[in-house]
This record gives C-alpha cells, structure tokens and sequence, in this order.
C-alpha cells in the first residue's frame, strides 16, 4: 500500500515557553517555537516554502487563534511557493494534513506548521466569556444548545459522557483514570503547568463543572506556540537524528456535521476519522506503541480508545480502570507529556510534539521504553475530529 503522506516526514519540532498567564505576544511565541523547529530540522529560514496554521487568523475568542499567516510570513521573511490556514475542517491537525499534502504534491518541500494560544493570558484578562454567552439571536447549531445555557463544550460533551455512563455503566473511578494518568505523566515533564501529585480522592472531592465532569476532568488554558516542519522524505537522510514518518492519516466526516444529530450519542466521528485511517495503512491498533490522544476533558480521551480500536465500544472504562494499562509501562502508553489535563491546553500540537520526541527517543525521564517505533494522535471533538498514525524513520 502506497500513499500520499509516506511522501513526507516531520524533521523538526519547536515548541516556544508555555505557561499560564506569560502576558507574551502570540507571535513572539511563535517566532521562538518556529525558529527552534527550523533549527531542529536542519534548515535556516531561506529553505522555508511553505507556511500552514490552524485556524489562521480569525476574530472571537480572545486568545484562541493565535496569529495569522501573513504576521508569520511577514515576521520571519519568508518566500513561500503554498501557505495555508482556515477553522473549517478535520480538526486542528487538517493544518498538519495540508502541509503533508502540499508536500507531497510538490507545492513545497519544508512546510512550517504553527498552533499558538494565549488563552491563559486572555483569561486572566477577563476575555474568555462562554462560548455564544449574551447572543440573542443563536443560528445554526447553537440554536439547540445556546438557548439552554450550555455556553461550553464542557456542558455538550458533558451529555455524550452521561449517556456512555448510563447506557454502558462507565463510572467516575474509571474517567478518573484519565486525569490521574495524566498528572503522573505530567510530573516528569517540566514544561507542564500542573505537576503536583494527584489522587483519586482529590479527583472526586473536587467540585462539578457539568456532570459527570469534575473540575480535573477539563483541560487547562495556557500560553504557548508549538511549530513542527514538515519536508519531503528525501530530506530525513539529511537530519542528524530520527524523524518521524508520516504513516497514514484520518479525515473522513461520515455522517451528520452536528453535536447533537449523530446517530450514536454514545459515539462522535471519531469514529469515522480513525476507521479512514486504519483503511490507509497495513498497521493495526496493536502495533501502535505510544498513544497521545485528546484530553480535552477526559471522556473525549475514552472515545477515543474505542474509536481507534484499542477496545471494543461501550468498554473504555473497563479497559483503563485502575490505570495499568495507560502507564508509561503498560500496554498502550497514553498521553505521556501529560495531555491537557495536566500539561496544559496547546490545542492538539502538544501530543504532536510529545509523539515525536517519544519517537526518537528524546523525552526524558517519561520516555517510554524500548524506544517506541509506532504513534498515534488525535484532536477533536463532536463533529470536529482527525488523527495520524506516525512511525520512526531512524
């Protein structure tokens, strides 16, 4: 099986300082992470030709865009022959998939890929309000949910994980194995925001978001820019360490483009996403060594587990309780920078990251052993959903 994406290959990461509240410009973040990428690819700026972010330079929430293409292209003085950016799509790794495809069309051969927030910053400042909050006059999608105060994600995913509670029995003990996972991961990674230990005990004392989320079931806002270059294939020869390979990826929307018209609520398009990508590759689940999949509250991470395939549907919470399969040293090693529960919400370009430096063996004290050869990544809820299947070229 030949596809279009073996045609390229991630050669370098950057990732700018993360934290809460840094009070820094989105650019100058970028421009620190895409640098250090460029660098870590072994390329200068001149060899830059292409230019691809999510979700470009849009208005609304403050602190979630990040900046445009036309401030990073004019920034770093680029002589782009493809640039890229936009909201609509599979998620927000559709900026890596264009890139992979400008790549292997011969549009570009080194696309830098850019995801930057300054959420945290925007928070504190008082410039996150709900999501529609104060909107009269909700269209679309938001008429069904706007008018009931479920201003959040937090509230619509809330309903999806309620009713995989109710139909299949899943309990908070076993959500909980996801945050907890999460912040022992988190521990050995010092870029993480949240690093002091965390029990079950904790976890349940805390207070209720939207039911069945607890405080420590929803990702954390951060600041922070993460940069990734992706090259043509030929270009790995010229690297001086391992790159990771793009193996196969997953975009299909097979169904209703809707929160609350899925035909099962028990399950969202990741599952279409992840059988696209499945049906792109000779792999399966149980050659995949290292998992980094969406925190974005801790029932997405269940959704997909069983989306991918790493156990049958309905029995995510029977497969992660007690934790011992998502360790560091279990079966399927999960989120191991500490996802955004813990190390904080880089919108999907974290796990992305971390997948590289697992595969080339560069994370540090939560390296996972035997030095991971295969990585999967996901982003994405409701009808917002893509993956990536990574492997090492060493």
């Amino acid at each position: 099986m030949s596809q279009a994406e073996r045609r390229a290959v991630i050669s370098g990461i950057g990732q700018s300082e993360v934290g809460r509240r840094l009070g820094r410009d989105g650019l100058d973040l970028t421009i620190d992470a895409a640098l250090a990428a460029i660098a870590d690819a072994g390329l200068t700026v001149a060899d830059i030709d292409g230019l691809a972010t999510y979700p470009g330079g849009i208005g609304g929430f403050s602190g979630f865009s990040g900046p445009g293409s036309p401030a990073v292209h004019d920034a770093l003085r680029l002589s782009l022959n493809w640039h890229s950016g936009g909201g609509e799509g599979p998620g927000q790794l559709q900026a890596v998939v264009n890139a992979v495809m400008a790549v292997a069309t011969g549009l570009a051969r080194h696309v830098l890929v850019y995801r930057t927030v300054t959420e945290s910053t925007a928070q504190g400042a008082g410039g996150r309000p709900g999501i529609g909050a104060g909107d009269l006059h909700a269209v679309g999608a938001h008429q069904w949910s706007l008018p009931f105060r479920a201003f959040s994600a937090a509230n619509w995913l809330a309903l999806y994980a309620q009713r995989h509670f109710d139909q299949f029995g899943t309990t908070e003990e076993q959500m909980a194995q996801i945050a907890l996972n999460a912040r022992r991961n988190a521990a050995l990674n010092p870029k993480a925001v949240f690093r002091q230990p965390l029990t079950m005990d904790d976890y349940l004392a805390a207070r209720i978001v939207s039911s069945p989320f607890r405080l420590y079931d929803c990702d954390v806002p951060v600041d922070g820019s993460t940069v990734l270059v992706v090259s043509v294939v030929e270009h790995a020869a010229a690297v001086d360490h391992p790159v990771a390979r793009v193996e196969a990826v997953g975009t299909a929307l097979r169904g209703r483009p809707s929160w609350e018209q899925w035909e099962d609520l028990t399950t969202m398009p990741a599952r279409t996403s992840a059988d696209h990508m499945w049906s792109r590759t000779d792999l399966r689940p149980a050659d995949v060594d290292v998992a980094q999949l969406y925190d974005g509250f801790s029932w997405l991470t269940m959704s997909w587990l069983e989306a991918l395939g790493f156990c049958e549907h309905g029995q995510s919470g029977p497969f992660i309780e007690g934790g011992g399969r998502i360790t560091l040293d279990g079966v399927l090693p999960l989120n191991t920078n500490g996802g955004q529960l813990s190390a904080g919400r880089l919108h999907g370009y974290g796990y992305i990251h971390e997948a590289v430096l697992q595969l080339r063996g560069e994370a540090g004290a939560r390296q996972v052993p035997g030095r991971p050869e295969v990585a999967v990544v996901s982003n994405g809820g409701g009808p917002i959903s893509g993956c990536m299947l990574l492997t090492r070229n060493a």
